[in-house]
């Protein structure tokens, strides 16, 4: 018997916690998502570790740096105010990381769609299950749409409906800090009973510039993750019929 294994990569790889799986990404659409926010290209890719970490830099030094007040009163017209508000110390520490998000998720994207045409090639195995002491977590059929309709309501819970737990607790933890940070809930009660005035006072603009790209990106990564586990759920049948079913001489029970 051969030393080494019938397949050299995995195609998915499921935990108690998450279904990592390699399918083929849009470079251009990883780098698209590494720009508006370091970290989410990797997340894309299920590179969990890279992407939290670049996530909770892009966090710290665009709070010291105040790139994305700076980034506001740019779009309103005021520059002299914009100029005024950005920390250039901090802002020459942003630019290399920043950069480098991009261009590693690119490149992480081309080298692992190699990965996947290699992987489906050797028609490697697929977990179906993984139980453990604190979850269960097993490949199913689930509705893109209702994956998209919990995110709307709230970020991290239509990750959890397709089982990515660490991403969706993640994600739904920082939505909560940014809000807070940014007094969001109470800028929106202040709103609803007529006080504008004070809601606008009270409103972060830093903190809560990062909340559109936040609701973009958990859209798309739990509508497209939906799809991609549903994939996985139909190789690993077609899968297992063909190896268990489709010799001719198979006899079905009665």
């Amino acid at each position: 018997m051969s030393q080494y294994p019938q397949t050299r990569r995995q195609r998915a790889y499921l935990t108690q916690f998450s279904t990592t799986v390699l399918y083929p990404r849009n470079p251009w659409v990883v780098a698209f998502f590494s720009f508006s926010y370091p970290g989410f290209g990797h997340l894309l890719l299920h590179r969990y570790i890279a992407g939290l970490i670049l996530i909770l830099w892009e966090t710290f030094i665009n709070h010291n740096a105040k790139i994305n007040l700076g980034i506001f009163y740019s779009l309103t017209g005021d520059f002299a105010k914009a100029m005024d508000v950005i920390d250039e110390q901090w802002l020459m520490l942003y630019v290399a990381i920043y950069m480098f998000g991009i261009w590693d998720g690119y490149r992480q994207a081309v080298d692992m769609n190699k990965q996947y045409i290699l992987a489906e090639r050797e028609d490697a195995p697929i977990q179906s299950i993984a139980i453990g002491t604190w979850d269960i977590n097993y490949l199913d059929k689930r509705k893109p749409w209702v994956a998209v309709l919990w995110s709307v309501l709230f970020p991290g819970l239509g990750h959890l409906y397709i089982h990515k737990v660490i991403v969706g607790f993640f994600i739904f933890a920082y939505t909560v800090a940014i809000m807070y940070f940014g007094h969001l809930p109470q800028a929106i009660h202040l709103t609803m009973v007529g006080e504008f005035d004070l809601a606008k006072d009270i409103f972060e603009i830093q903190w809560a510039m990062y909340l559109p790209s936040i609701y973009f990106f958990i859209h798309y990564d739990a509508y497209i993750g939906t799809i991609d586990y549903n994939i996985l759920f139909e190789k690993e049948m077609k899968k297992f019929l063909r190896k268990n079913y489709q010799n001719k001489e198979f006899k079905f029970p009665i």
